[in-house]
C-alpha cells in the first residue's frame, strides 16, 4: 500500500527549499462524451498528512468519499470549478481544462507560492511545476485529483437521475457500449458535448 510519505518526493524539496504553499491541481473528465472537465486545486498541510490519499483512479469510491471529506476539512486552501459541455465545446477540451484549472488556482483564498500540476502548461501569476503522472506522484496533486473526481461524480450521478437511460450513474459520461447505445437510439440530452458525439450520432 502507497504510504503518503512516498508521495512527498516533490513537496519536500519544496519545502527544503523555502515554499511554504504549495498548490496541488488536478483534473477529471477530459474525455468523456458528456458532463464538465472538473478541476481541484488544494493546499494541503504537510505536517500532517492524510493515510490513503493517492492518485483518484487508484482508490475505491467508497474510500474517495472520505478521503473528500478528510481533505476539504483539513486543506489549508481548496477551489473547485467546473466547465460544462457547452464551455467545452466552445474553447475546445484543452483550452477548456488549461482555463478551469487557472480558474481553479486564481480563486484560492491563500496564493500559493508554487504550483504543481500534472504535465499541462498554464498561463498563471505563479511559479509552475510539471509532473508527468503527477497524481500518482505528488500528495498535493493526488489530494487535488480525488477533490475534483468526487465532485464530478456526484454532478454526474445526480444527473442520471434526470436522465437515466444513458447510465451516467455508472460510466460517468465514458462513452461505454451501453452509453453510445442510448445515444444511438435516444439522441443526445443536455449535457453531451456535441464536439465529441459528431460521429456517433452520424454513424460514420
Amino acid at each position: 500500500m502507497i504510504r503518503a510519505e512516498d508521495l512527498l518526493k516533490y513537496e519536500s524539496e519544496l519545502l527544503a527549499k523555502g515554499y511554504k504553499y504549495i498548490c496541488g491541481v488536478d483534473e477529471v473528465g477530459r474525455g468523456p462524451l458528456a458532463g464538465p472537465v472538473t478541476c481541484a486545486a488544494v493546499i494541503m498541510p504537510l505536517d500532517e498528512l492524510i493515510q490513503g490519499v493517492n492518485d483518484s483512479k487508484k482508490v475505491s469510491k467508497g474510500k474517495r468519499e472520505k478521503l473528500y471529506d478528510m481533505i476539504v476539512e483539513k486543506a489549508v486552501a481548496f477551489s473547485v470549478k467546473s466547465y460544462d459541455n457547452k464551455r467545452i465545446d466552445e474553447l475546445n477540451i484543452l483550452n477548456a481544462t488549461k482555463a478551469c484549472m487557472t480558474d481553479a488556482i486564481t480563486s484560492l483564498d491563500v496564493a500559493p507560492d508554487i504550483v504543481l500540476v500534472d504535465a499541462l502548461k498554464l498561463d498563471i501569476p505563479y511559479e509552475t511545476q510539471g509532473i508527468i503522472h503527477g497524481d500518482a506522484l505528488s500528495y498535493s496533486i493526488a489530494a487535488a485529483s480525488i477533490v475534483a473526481k468526487v465532485t464530478r461524480d456526484r454532478f454526474m450521478e445526480k444527473t442520471s437521475q434526470t436522465y437515466p437511460e444513458y447510465d451516467f450513474e455508472h460510466n460517468m459520461g465514458y462513452g461505454t457500449a451501453k452509453h453510445i447505445a442510448a445515444l444511438k437510439e435516444y439522441g443526445k440530452c443536455p449535457i453531451h458535448r456535441d464536439s465529441f458525439i459528431g460521429r456517433i450520432l452520424s454513424g460514420e
